[in-house]
């Protein structure tokens, strides 16, 4: 028994021997990633181009396909093989504003802060008059309105103020808040959710009814301007979208996102019994020549006789909305991307795996880009129904959570490649990245990979102001990127793709995900 045992021992220290050699990162490699991203970096001259340059990047707009022709020009400069663009699928229709003015002229002049709904109509020319205040609770309470707005400037009444916060709009994750989720547990599965008998959801069901019967009743009245009230405060406006961008999406009036302060400033006026006048000025353009979505592409061809066919893969979502120019979501997370292969290619760097770059559009609007990606290279999450593709990608990591500099990664619930990661991360604890957590993180393209059994990853982000003042804002503009936080984003990026391309052995697999269950009849 103590031969056995004493030889056990013997073979378990040696397999783990090799398996850390293997992860030994090559110091002179990991030195020349840190030099050329840290002291010679030009992302920031990339997401200038991003942002400033082509402006708001919403799907099938033409500042999207700006942004998709200038990043193909600069790969190409910089030496990268196989660059284009890729289509995954049928989108629908572009859109952009063209002009945008709004202000009230009664019972004082203020131009007020408010930005077109994406895929909505223009004004019939600029327009002038009464804003009158509709009070609905119920989609019978519309009777009363029928045959009195055609042409007029509508505001919905609402008994809801704006919620301040005592918390600082900026954050970065302090130690404490690290260690926690360095020791998550793997999530139980499953997991009760309430339900349809749930109030919550009743009273959501209730008012998106609301909401489409008035949406529709608009239109039928031909109203002039509908002013809706944004999410945000202090001047920030969170964008969505108001009308649907299919090829046959039914009509929508015209409709601006209105900052809240100056949505309840007119509310209040006219439940005050003071007239409230505007005028306005909202020109959008639609663009249906070309229904595709396309991804960037861009490849380090592999050079291993027997590892070149297979794949490292990196992106993030090239798409935005259109309130900013989407310069923390995600022109940083493209420009990182493009920046790591940069320095990965300026080093002289001779992959043994293909290391492939992919910039996704219609993120936005449900990972469109990488899923149809996905589905048309390596296999379809519904039926998991694999394609040889599949098996040839060792992984994929994504950046998509703004400015903010590389804490570590997330796992995605894969155990096996922790103690991996944490190795490739020691290099970098000096530039305060350190945490691997097996949590999940979802809302972002790793998810396309994972479903159909690809190990996909996002990393560990700083929050910055994110959530708070950036994400989908008209906030979403240059001055919010972090210089320093995006060199060292993309150098832990580059040295990544290096270990990854490198290792003897593809990175470890979860077990397949299984199909989702066919829905009853």
């Amino acid at each position: 028994m103590k031969k056995n045992l004493l030889l056990t021992t013997l073979l378990s220290a040696s397999f783990f021997s090799a398996a850390f050699a293997q992860e030994v990162a090559d110091q002179a490699i990991v030195q020349k990633i840190r030099e050329e991203g840290l002291s010679h970096s030009q992302v920031m001259k990339t997401a200038f181009y991003l942002t400033d340059v082509s402006g708001p990047r919403l799907s099938g707009s033409p500042g999207l396909k700006h942004a998709q022709d200038w990043a193909i020009g600069q790969l190409k400069t910089w030496g990268m093989a196989n660059v284009g663009l890729e289509a995954w699928g049928k989108f629908g229709k572009g859109w952009e504003v063209e002009k945008n003015y709004a202000a009230i002229t009664v019972p004082y002049y203020h131009a007020i802060i408010a930005i077109p709904k994406a895929w909505t109509p223009s004004t019939a020319g600029p327009i002038k008059g009464d804003v009158v205040l509709i009070k609905a609770d119920t989609i019978t309470d519309l009777d009363q309105y029928k045959g009195k707005l055609k042409g007029k400037i509508v505001i919905t009444d609402t008994k809801t103020g704006l919620i301040r916060s005592t918390k600082p709009d900026l954050s970065r994750y302090t130690d404490e808040e690290l260690q926690k989720m360095a020791e998550a547990q793997p999530a139980a599965p499953g997991g009760a959710r309430g339900g349809a008998n749930n109030p919550a959801f009743a009273a959501m069901r209730k008012l998106r009814a609301l909401r489409a019967a008035m949406t529709e009743f608009f239109v039928q009245e031909q109203v002039g301007l509908v002013l809706s009230q944004a999410r945000g405060t202090d001047g920030t406006v969170f964008t969505t979208n108001g009308a649907s961008y299919a090829e046959d999406a039914k009509p929508v009036a015209p409709e601006l996102e209105t900052s809240g302060e100056d949505y309840l400033r007119i509310v209040r006026l006219l439940n005050g019994g003071i007239a409230v006048q505007m005028e306005a000025d909202v020109q959008t353009k639609f663009f249906d020549k070309d229904l595709q979505g396309y991804d960037v592409v861009a490849e380090i061809p592999g050079t291993d006789k027997k590892l070149k066919d297979q794949l490292v893969i990196i992106g993030g979502h090239f798409d935005s909305w259109h309130g900013g120019t989407g310069a923390t979501d995600n022109a940083a997370g493209s420009a990182v991307m493009m920046e790591a292969m940069r320095i990965l290619k300026t080093i002289g760097f001779k992959p043994k795996r293909t290391i492939r770059m992919l910039l996704w559009s219609s993120e936005e609007q449900g990972l469109f880009g990488s899923r149809g990606y996905v589905l048309n290279h390596f296999g379809d999450p519904k039926t998991m129904q694999l394609k040889p593709e599949q098996a040839k990608v060792s992984a994929y990591y994504n950046l998509d959570n703004g400015t903010g500099k590389i804490r570590g990664v997330y796992l995605q619930g894969n155990q096996e490649i922790g103690p991996i990661f944490k190795t490739w991360l020691e290099p970098f604890k000096d530039l305060g990245a350190s945490t691997v957590t097996i949590s999940n993180t979802d809302g972002t393209d790793h998810q396309s990979f994972d479903a159909v059994g690809i190990p996909g990853f996002q990393f560990i982000q700083e929050p910055m102001d994110y959530n708070t003042r950036t994400h989908h804002s008209n906030q979403d503009v240059y001055d919010r990127l972090v210089e320093d936080d995006l060199k060292q984003a993309a150098t832990i990026v580059a040295s990544f793709v290096y270990n990854t391309a490198q290792r003897p052995d593809m990175m470890p697999r979860k077990e397949l995900p299984k199909p989702p269950p066919a829905p009853a009849n």
